[in-house]
C-alpha cells in the first residue's frame, strides 16, 4: 500500500522507491478541530494550569482550581456544535480494508462519543468543584492535584471517540495513569498504600489487555474497529483460537476499568485511601471510560463474536451486582471509612446494571439500541453518585467518616439530609427518585427484549435486596441526634449549649465550592426526575 502511494518501480532485481507522487496533497490530512474540541480543551486547560503554578504566588493557589473548573466547562460548551447533523471524523486512513463510512477513521463525534464525553467532562466538572476545598483542607499541593486531573479527564473524553485499539489503549491509559498519582496524594500513608493497590492491578489489566490486542491484530490484519470486525469474520480457521483468546484478554483488561467482578478487588481500598473528590471521580468518570471503551470494542470490532461475548457479559453482571450488593450488605455502619465503603461496594453492584445493556446487545448484534440504556443510566448513576459523595464530603470532610456520623443529620443539615436522602433513593431507584427507577426499567426492559428473562430476574433480586442498605442509611439521616459529649457542652457558648442540649449543635456553614456541588447535583437529579425525557430520549435511537 505505502509503495503505490509514494510510488515504486523494478529495475532489474531492484526495486527502487519514488517519493515524487502525482498528488502530494493526497498525502496531508487536514484535522476538524471542532471535533477533537473537547479533549483538546482539556488537554491545552492542564497545560496552562502546570504553567501558571510555576509563576503564581502561594496565597493565589485557588486560582488554578478556578480555572480548572473554566477549563472544563468550556469543554462541556464545545460539544454543543457537535449535536447536530452527522458524526463528524478526523484522523482518517485513506485505504483501510473492509472501510465504510467512517469504520477507517480513528476519532469519530457521533452520538455515542458525545453522550460519554459530557458524562467525563460533567463528572470532572462536579469532581473539581468538590476538590476545591479538598485541596486547601487536606493541604494537597494544588498544582500538580489540578493538572492531574484535567489530563485524566482529557483521557476519558478522548476515550469515546477513538476508533481504533491503539487509540483506545493511549486514551485508557491517560485517563488511568494521572489517576493513580490522584489516588497517592494523601499525605496519611493510606493514600500510597492504594495508589499502589491500584496501579499494580491496573498495570496487570493493562498489560493482559495490550497481549488480547496484539493477538487480535495478528488475526485481524488491522487496528480500525470496523476492519478488526471484517478482519475477524474472514480470518483462516488456524487463527480463529488466536482471535479468541485475543478477544477474552481484551475484554479482561476493561472488565477491571469496569470494576466488574472479579477485577473489583481494589475498589474499597483504593477509595477509602483516596481523597474524597477522587474517589467519586473514580467511581464516575472511571468506569464510564472503562464502560465506553467495552462497549466500543465489544460491539463493533468484536461483533462476529457477538453470542459469546453477550453471555459472557451476561454472566458478569450477574455476578457482579451480587458481590456488590453482597459486601455493601456485610458493611457496618459503625466502623471508620463505612459511609466511602458502602458507596465503593455500591458502585460494584451498580456496574453490573450497566453491564446489561451491553450484553443485551450481544443478542442483538444488529442493532446498537441496547447501549442507549446503558448510556442513559450512565449518565443518571454520575450525577447521583457523586452529589453522595458530595454530601460525605460535606458531613465528614474526609473519608473516615462512617455512616453512624450521619445519624440525626436532618436536625443538624436539613437540606444536606433530604439531599442525600433523594440520592440513595435515586440510586435505589423508588420515588421519589423517579429518574433513578426509570434508569432500572430500561436497563431491565433491555434484557427482557434482548430474551435475557433470567438475568432480567437476577437484576430484580439484586434491586430488592439493595434497597435494604439504602433504605437503612436514609432512616440513619432522620433518627434522632446522638446524645452531645459534655466536653462540647462545657467548650459550648450560652447559645450553643442551648443547642446542644436539644440535640441540634449548629454546625459551621458549608464551604462555597460544596454548597455549589450539592445544589448543582441535586438540581439536576430533581430535574431529570421531573423531566426523565432529557435523559432517556437517547434510548429512542442509535448511537452509532
Amino acid at each position: 500500500m505505502l509503495g503505490t502511494a509514494l510510488g515504486s518501480h523494478s529495475t532489474g532485481q531492484t526495486t527502487v522507491t519514488s517519493l515524487a507522487v502525482a498528488n502530494p496533497g493526497s498525502l496531508i490530512q487536514s484535522v476538524d478541530w471542532v471535533a477533537i474540541a473537547p479533549p483538546l480543551i482539556a488537554a491545552l486547560g492542564a497545560l496552562a494550569v502546570l504553567v501558571t503554578d510555576l509563576f503564581l504566588p502561594a496565597q493565589h493557589k485557588r486560582w488554578l482550581g478556578r480555572l480548572t473548573a473554566a477549563a472544563l466547562a468550556l469543554a462541556i460548551v464545545s460539544l454543543l456544535p457537535l449535536t447536530g447533523g452527522s458524526p463528524r471524523a478526523t484522523f482518517c486512513a485513506q485505504n483501510v480494508t473492509g472501510a465504510t463510512d467512517n469504520a477507517g477513521c480513528s476519532y469519530v463525534a457521533d452520538h455515542f462519543a458525545l453522550v460519554f464525553q459530557l458524562l467525563a467532562l460533567g463528572g470532572a466538572l462536579i469532581a473539581a468543584l468538590l476538590s476545591a476545598h479538598t485541596v486547601e483542607r487536606e493541604e494537597l499541593p494544588g498544582g500538580e492535584y489540578w493538572f492531574l486531573l484535567l489530563s485524566s479527564a482529557t483521557g476519558a473524553a478522548l476515550l469515546p471517540a477513538s476508533r481504533d485499539l491503539a487509540t483506545l489503549v493511549i486514551a485508557l491509559e491517560v485517563a488511568s495513569l494521572p489517576a493513580f498519582a490522584l489516588v497517592a496524594l494523601r499525605r496519611d500513608g493510606r493514600g500510597a498504600e492504594a495508589a499502589l493497590k491500584f496501579f499494580l492491578s491496573s498495570v496487570t489489566a493493562t498489560a493482559v489487555m495490550l497481549l488480547g490486542i496484539g493477538f487480535v491484530y495478528a488475526a485481524s490484519g488491522s487496528l480500525h474497529l470496523g476492519a478488526v470486525a471484517t478482519g475477524l469474520e474472514h480470518a483462516p480457521a488456524q487463527l480463529k483460537p488466536l482471535a479468541e483468546a485475543g478477544a477474552v484478554l481484551t475484554l479482561a483488561g476493561f472488565a477491571f476499568k469496569v470494576a466488574a467482578v472479579p477485577f473489583h478487588f481494589w475498589v474499597p481500598d483504593t477509595y477509602t485511601g483516596a481523597p474524597l473528590p477522587v474517589a467519586g471521580y473514580l467511581s464516575v468518570v472511571g468506569k464510564a471510560a472503562g464502560l465506553a471503551g467495552l462497549a466500543l470494542v465489544t460491539t463493533i470490532a468484536f461483533r462476529p463474536y457477538a453470542h459469546t461475548w453477550g453471555l459472557v457479559l451476561a454472566v458478569l453482571a450477574a455476578v457482579t451486582m451480587t458481590v456488590g450488593n453482597a459486601g455493601a450488605l456485610r458493611q457496618r455502619f459503625d466502623t471508620r471509612y463505612s459511609a466511602v465503603r458502602l458507596l465503593a461496594w455500591s458502585s460494584v453492584g451498580q456496574a453490573g446494571y450497566l453491564l446489561v445493556p451491553l450484553a443485551a446487545a450481544g443478542y442483538a448484534p444488529t442493532t446498537t439500541d441496547p447501549l442507549g440504556a446503558t448510556a442513559a443510566y450512565a449518565l443518571i448513576y454520575g450525577v447521583v453518585n457523586l452529589g453522595a459523595f458530595g454530601v460525605v464530603a460535606a458531613v465528614g470532610r474526609r473519608s473516615e467518616a462512617g455512616v453512624d456520623d450521619f445519624r440525626g443529620l436532618f436536625a443538624r443539615r436539613r437540606w444536606t439530609a433530604l439531599a442525600l436522602a433523594f440520592f440513595l433513593l435515586c440510586l435505589a431507584g423508588l420515588p421519589p427518585g423517579v429518574i433513578g427507577l426509570f434508569g432500572k426499567v430500561v436497563v431491565f426492559r433491555a434484557a427482557v427484549d434482548a430474551g435475557l428473562g433470567w438475568l432480567a430476574v437476577v437484576m430484580a433480586v439484586n434491586v430488592v435486596v439493595a434497597l435494604y442498605y439504602y433504605l437503612r442509611w436514609t432512616t440513619v439521616l432522620f433518627a434522632p441526634a446522638p446524645e452531645p459529649e459534655v466536653a462540647a457542652e462545657v467548650n459550648a457558648g450560652a447559645g450553643d449549649r442551648a443547642a446542644a442540649a436539644a440535640g441540634t449543635a449548629p454546625e459551621r456553614r458549608l464551604p462555597v465550592s460544596l454548597t455549589a456541588t450539592l445544589g448543582l447535583t441535586a438540581s439536576v437529579a430533581v430535574v431529570l426526575s421531573v423531566a426523565p425525557q432529557l435523559v432517556l430520549q437517547v434510548v429512542g435511537g442509535s448511537l452509532f
